[in-house]
């Protein structure tokens, strides 16, 4: 039987930890996202991203790049997503909090594996929330946004040792949605979902991640809250996830993210 769900996973920010005082160097959060669509529903997204390349003035069948549009085009772009049946799942990670980043430094994409188990946890308890009966097996096809150094097996490695050791490190993935050998990778132009993944993952970081003017814009996150995962209508925790875990010293280096209010 068929997959019930498309999960399409992007990021914004980058792994450094190379933070220097005027703010340049690596960037202070790193977010990843996932844009969750039933399977029946996946073609709304690409007509939604033919309608904002209309609204935009671009050519048919354009790639999408969030970072490269002005502000109003990103406002309209977001707009039109927030009407698609998706729900958003989105980590956002404020590395100078973590306690012992020498650890995310010793392997290269460490952080980034860590901060999938987190952002599949969450989409799994989606996934396992919303199926109906006679829409697929209930499983999930997990498409990331292709890093052309990065290997996706060793990715589906890491899924299958959380799986093994559920228990002792506390992972709390449905492993009846999530599949290691459903996982692949695609190139970011050639699907509608990763397309909307990587405004969805923008658009939060440009939200949270003050430039080097010391401004975010939070309207992106505002509009984006429409989309978010909630459980008994709370977002934060499920939707939208702060981590490390410390959310008093986060929010005294970002008065910024009170916010989120979501």
């Amino acid at each position: 039987m068929n997959s019930s769900f498309r999960v399409y996973i992007d990021e914004s920010g980058d792994e450094g930890f190379v933070f220097k005082p005027d703010g340049s160097g690596s960037s202070r959060w790193m977010v990843m996202s996932a844009a969750v669509i039933r399977k029946e529903n996946d073609l709304q997204g690409v007509r939604c991203l033919e309608k904002v390349r209309q609204i935009l003035g671009k050519q048919p069948k354009q790639q999408l790049h969030f970072s490269d549009l002005t502000h109003e085009q990103r406002v309209a772009y977001i707009n039109e997503i927030t009407t698609l049946p998706i729900r958003t799942v989105s980590i956002l990670v404020y590395k100078p909090c973590i306690r012992e980043p020498e650890k995310f430094q010793s392997e290269k994409f460490l952080l980034y594996r860590y901060v999938t188990r987190y952002l599949l946890e969450r989409v799994s308890w989606l996934c396992r929330d919303h199926r109906t009966a006679g829409s697929g097996d209930g499983t999930a096809d997990l498409i990331f946004s292709n890093r052309s150094i990065m290997s996706y097996s060793e990715l589906r490695v890491y899924l299958d040792h959380l799986k093994d050791h559920s228990d002792s490190l506390k992972v709390t993935v449905d492993w009846n949605i999530i599949h290691s050998q459903k996982v692949r990778a695609v190139d970011h132009s050639q699907l509608a979902g990763l397309q909307i993944a990587d405004a969805v993952a923008s658009g939060f970081f440009y939200a949270i991640n003050k430039n080097r003017y010391g401004n975010v814009e939070d309207r992106y996150a505002r509009e984006l809250g429409k989309t978010l995962y909630r459980h008994k209508s709370k977002a934060e925790g499920y939707g939208l996830k702060f981590w490390p875990d410390d959310m008093d010293e986060i929010k005294k280096a970002n008065s910024h993210i009170e916010k989120f209010a979501f």
